[in-house]
């Protein structure tokens, strides 16, 4: 048995075949790959972003209740090593940059082997002491970006002179070259991730032309979080966004011709998805959180194909998300499910009544598939790392925070050991801390919050039951207001 793991970064639902995108999107493959799965029309998002996300993928369990973005802990049970002592090698190719910053690097030592590809994003790569020529740009707003990490950007861009320099066609080649030099044997899981369609939306020129994209002027490839502004680019910035997608998408489609070749579907199991989606306009905002979570940001693409069941050209209304991929995984190679995942095995008759999502510090929120719930939180509430782990995205807790820090009882699934407890604050600065409710049927927009309290009463009760299922610590009630409001136990 085999089984292989695309992941893409920030790719948006609404610019997939099959998911609603406008005619002008081109994206072949993605339905190629409609027709070869089983299509989750109800995938959302659980831990924002990236890291707590890839947390998520090993774990099968929830990050964003206890932690913010921060390394594997060392009592997580993570998908990739428990396959590995049982014999089945696992191999990762990543783009993705985070992995070798201080608040990603425990995540691939699970594998048995892994390959990185450099020069995504600000990824500190190449060395040139002189800063670089930066074109006229919209840049985006502290504390997601600095000048340094620009000028490192637009030096790596000049060592991705042709298309095949790009890391996202350098990423999928590796990943086409483990499966031919291993399509024979038996007993692998390969996890492919890059980077795109992430910002900054870099495209080789023949996917630029697909959408008229003109040459020189103002770079709108790195959007600015929070509100639009202007909107004269947002034209520009979406075709730019498309251009990016169409070049993971013909990465996709040389993938899925590999698969092809080398007869890998009567035996392989595929997962397709991506960590989250991004605003690129609508309800007036651009990127991710700083906002509530609109479905542009929290509705994911997710494809499967088991040969178990051989289910191809299908679409399922199933809640699903990135918890999910761990134990579907470890149930595909007949290995045992930790007692701490609490993501579903896809192969198995089991759904969720509801899904729990969220980013550390800002909104908690919850869908039954109809209804979506975005609970705010009080941001000037306490709120608490608990780690083993004492790692920011590209930092160790200042000493300042540790002095603070309080060694506490075991959770429930740190297996017995006492963490650390810490004060923090919250990832991002929320620009929108409204609490909204919407009508997912009625309303796929997002534009009408409804006022209606009976219902909002009921999305409460369901929120806090999936907060206390998830063992969501006593502040975090608090900080939402919970103390405050009646809700069913």
């Amino acid at each position: 048995m085999k089984a292989v793991f695309l992941l893409f970064d920030s790719l948006n639902v609404r610019y997939l075949p099959g998911y609603g995108a406008p005619e002008w999107v081109c994206a072949p493959n993605f339905e190629r790959l409609a027709k070869r799965t089983m299509s989750y029309d109800r995938a959302c998002v659980g831990s924002m972003p990236c890291m707590p996300a890839r947390r998520e993928i090993h774990t099968g369990r929830m990050n964003f209740l206890h932690r913010a973005w921060g390394p594997l802990e060392p009592f997580d049970d993570s998908m990739p090593e428990l396959l590995k002592k049982a014999g089945v090698h696992t191999h990762l190719v990543s783009d993705h940059h985070h992995y070798w910053e201080d608040g990603g690097a425990t995540y691939h030592p699970r594998y048995n082997t892994w390959e990185i590809v450099r020069g995504q994003e600000y990824d500190r790569w190449k060395g040139e002491v002189a800063a670089p020529d930066v074109p006229a740009r919209i840049g985006k707003c502290d504390p997601f970006t600095t000048p340094d990490w620009i000028n490192q950007h637009f030096v790596n861009r000049k060592y991705m002179t042709d298309e095949a320099d790009h890391p996202l066609v350098k990423t999928f080649a590796l990943g086409e070259q483990f499966l031919r030099a291993n399509a024979g044997e038996d007993s692998w899981f390969l996890q492919v991730e890059n980077f795109c369609p992430h910002e900054p939306f870099v495209a080789a020129d023949k996917y630029r032309r697909l959408y008229g994209l003109p040459d020189g002027g103002p770079d709108v490839s790195w959007p600015r979080y929070g509100a639009v502004e202007p909107e004269d680019q947002l034209d520009r910035l979406r075709r730019e966004y498309a251009a990016l997608v169409s070049m993971c998408d013909d990465c996709l489609g040389r993938f899925l011709d590999a698969m092809d070749e080398l007869n890998l579907w009567d035996d392989t199991l595929l997962i397709v998805t991506t960590d989250h989606g991004l605003l690129l306009g609508e309800k007036q905002w651009l990127g991710k959180c700083k906002m509530p979570f609109y479905n542009e940001i929290a509705k994911i693409p997710f494809y499967v194909w088991d040969p178990r069941s051989a289910a191809a050209g299908a679409r399922s209304t199933a809640i699903v998300q990135m918890i999910d991929v761990a134990p579907t995984v470890l149930s595909f190679f007949s290995q045992p499910v930790p007692k701490d995942m609490q993501g579903l095995d896809l192969s198995g008759p089991a759904e969720r009544e509801a899904a729990l999502f969220g980013m550390f510090g800002g909104h908690v929120n919850c869908t039954d598939g109809r209804y979506v719930y975005m609970r705010a939180p009080d941001p000037d509430a306490a709120l608490f790392n608990y780690t083993l782990m004492p790692m920011h995205t590209r930092s160790f807790f200042a000493h300042d925070e540790l002095r603070r820090a309080q060694l506490v009882p075991p959770l429930s699934f740190s297996k017995s050991c006492p963490v650390l407890k810490v004060p923090a604050k919250p990832f991002a600065v929320n620009l929108d801390n409204r609490t909204l409710l919407f009508d997912l049927k009625n309303d796929p927009q997002q534009l009408t919050p409804l006022e209606d309290e009976a219902l909002e009463k009921r999305m409460a009760d369901l929120l806090v039951r999936l907060m206390r299922q998830n063992d969501a610590p006593a502040e975090l009630f608090a900080r939402l207001g919970f103390a405050e409001m009646e809700t069913d136990k």
